[in-house]
């Protein structure tokens, strides 16, 4: 394992800290989504925020002061992603879910080494630093191999190794084994600013038998580790499971995943019970909006999730199946679709939308150390750059315009800069550890290695 010697070169590099940010605005991410004007954001030697908020009430600064133009505001949380399928893009983009999975995504997959998955998760990592994504939940094998690249791009991850059974395939006690063993030898969290955490990632419902759930859960709960598993996605995936336990977080429920740290990714068909068991379980919800459109999946039922008080992050699902990983992007497509399915333009304000995609997506993942711009979190921020027609109003506009400016208007190429616990890793919108020209040559090999033959098309 070479997590240690990956982590040990991302020491010796980390920026200098000790930093203050002096920004137009500041976002702080808090519950309010408050837009402060002429703030500043504290960085201690420990990469945490020791001050964010307007500069009349700010501490006396002895450290360095970097004065930025435009907008700051925290690093976005991606709560379900399998970045390393970059070397998937463009696969089977016309199949729907079940379709796409058997006959485009498995037998390509089958042929990925680890190499291969350390390939896709360093150009994805890259992507998504670049639009201002500071953590992603990622579900996927080759998770040691995950780590060095995330380490290497300077990012923060959540990495979950997929578990399923297949026939002929491996045991899903070995994979289950495999995190129990990952987790008690590097800790829950690792790596430099506790970039990296471990977690278990159970396929779905209907790739493990319920047997496998309740033993998943067990050890999640025994080691507080996040469990991160594909939930009602698509109305033909769990029929048997639902006929059987009435409903797939029922089954959950029986299982005792819903008494661990639960994130459901996808959970578009839910029943107005099913949402109240996530409610009064405290699971959280990775809403994956434009995956769930292109693979005409369905559309989630955001209102009334959120009325219910359930935790709801979001995710850009796998580059092959967006395409994108650009979480501005989907902050916009959420918003849109939760309008348009409740004929109510109110459902979600700009200030919703960006909250999902940061302090609510924390939430989501049980994680209250990043996701917002307050004291004793890391400082994993991002810079917005205003010289755009998407900011040709100017920042002296009242909040409401300037949050529906950045959220309508300006998307994920207004990113400048990114800090990740105080690191900077983005500069001037390129990666400042890793060479994405190297890493983009390295997918398309990968890429054309893992050209299969199309399966027959869907019905």
């Amino acid at each position: 394992m070479n997590l240690h010697r990956a982590a040990s070169v991302v020491s010796s590099v980390i920026n200098s800290r000790d930093l203050r940010l002096h920004a137009p605005i500041v976002l702080l991410g808090d519950s309010r989504c408050s837009v402060v004007r002429d703030g500043v954001v504290d960085i201690g030697y420990d990469g945490r925020i020791r001050y964010a908020g307007p500069v009349p009430t700010a501490p006396v600064w002895d450290g360095e002061v970097r004065r930025v133009t435009g907008i700051l505001l925290p690093g976005l949380i991606n709560t379900h992603a399998h970045s390393a399928m970059t070397a998937l893009r463009g696969r089977g983009g016309d199949l729907p879910l079940i379709d796409w999975l058997q006959q485009a995504m498995w037998p390509a997959e089958a042929l990925m080494t680890p190499e291969d998955a350390r390939a896709g998760m360093l150009l994805g990592s890259i992507e998504m630093l670049r639009g201002g994504v500071t953590t992603s939940s990622e579900m996927y094998f080759a998770i040691d191999e995950h780590a060095e690249a995330v380490l290497e791009t300077g990012g923060r991850a959540i990495l979950a190794e997929v578990i399923f059974e297949l026939p002929g395939g491996e045991d899903w006690g070995a994979a289950v084994e495999r995190v129990n063993k990952r987790i008690d030898y590097l800790g829950l969290r690792t790596g430099p600013d506790e970039r990296i955490e471990f977690g278990y990632g159970p396929h779905s419902a209907y790739m493990l038998p319920p047997h496998a759930l309740g033993v998943i859960a067990g050890h999640a709960r025994d080691r507080k580790a996040l469990v991160h598993m594909h939930v009602a996605e698509s109305p033909g995936e769990d029929v048997e499971q639902r006929s059987r336990f009435g409903s797939v977080p029922r089954l959950l429920q029986e299982t005792g995943l819903l008494d661990a740290r639960l994130v459901a990714a996808h959970a578009v068909h839910l029943s107005d019970a099913d949402i109240d068991l996530f409610a009064a379980s405290g699971t959280g919800v990775a809403h994956c909006p434009a995956s769930n459109a292109k693979l005409a999946s369905g559309i989630l039922r955001l209102k009334a999730l959120r009325k219910a008080g359930v935790p709801v992050g979001l995710g850009t699902d796998g580059p092959a199946s967006n395409d994108r990983l650009d979480l501005l992007d989907e902050a916009r497509t959420a918003a849109l679709l939760a309008r348009v399915s409740t004929s109510d333009a109110r459902t979600v304000s700009a200030a919703d939308a960006l909250l999902l995609a940061t302090r609510y997506g924390a939430e989501a993942l049980g994680r209250n150390d990043i996701g917002a711009l307050e004291v004793g979190r890391w400082a994993d921020i991002v810079h917005i750059g205003v010289d755009t027609p998407a900011f040709a109003t100017g920042l002296d506009v009242d909040d409401e315009e300037l949050l529906g400016n950045l959220i309508w208007s300006a998307g994920s190429r207004t990113v400048r800069d990114v800090w990740v616990a105080g690191d900077r890793v983005v500069a001037d919108g390129g990666s400042v550890r890793t060479d994405r020209q190297r890493a983009q040559a390295q997918v398309a090999a990968s890429a054309a290695r893992l050209r299969v033959p199309p399966g027959p098309a869907g019905p």
